[in-house]
């Protein structure tokens, strides 16, 4: 089934000091990291959602709930009723990361302990769902399956919210990008 891509923009990037969309990570911007991802896993459509993105948030401080609701209407008139979600703030996410939640049966997946990113059908997502909702409220009602995250895939994950966070992820993504290009791992 065809799938399209949701990366959500629209955080105030206040405690990172900086926009997190626009931060070059080792030679790309985060924007740029998240959309080749998403295009990676099989995403043919991808859509920035929120601040810059190239979907204006519905309902202004609506979060990410708000955003995700944008984007999937916006993908479901493209004709995707499969969909991916990531977050600009964690560009260190690598393909074999969301394996798990891509080939969840159902409704779709969420990572136990993260609400994103996630997968899910379309058709999951609870009618009354709205903008201001929590995300743990959207996966919840949307039945999403939560399967355990691995601590280090869980670090990526999480992303980067402070520049000491942004530090730690971007040291870690230079020596893994290094070892793949002298042919190790």
């Amino acid at each position: 089934m065809p799938i399209g891509a949701l990366i959500l923009m629209g955080g105030a990037s206040a405690r990172m000091g900086a926009d997190k969309a626009a931060l070059i990570w080792n030679g790309a911007s985060a924007m740029e990291r998240c959309v080749r991802l998403a295009q990676a896993v099989g995403a043919e459509l991808v859509l920035t959602v929120g601040g810059a993105g190239a979907v204006p948030d519905d309902v202004p401080g609506g979060g990410p709930v708000g955003g995700i609701l944008a984007g999937v209407t916006r993908l479901v008139d493209a004709g995707y009723y499969r969909v991916l979600v990531l977050a600009v703030d964690a560009p260190t996410a690598r393909p074999g990361d969301l394996a798990p939640l891509l080939d969840a049966p159902g409704a779709g997946a969420a990572y136990d302990g993260l609400h994103l990113p996630m997968v899910f059908e379309a058709d999951a997502l609870p009618v009354d769902a709205e903008a201001g909702w929590p995300v743990a409220r959207l996966v919840e009602r949307a039945g999403l399956a939560r399967p355990a995250c691995a601590a280090g895939v869980a670090l990526r994950l999480r992303g980067a919210n402070t520049p000491d966070e942004r530090a730690t992820l971007l040291a870690a993504l230079i020596a893994h990008e290094g070892a793949q290009q002298s042919g190790g791992d």
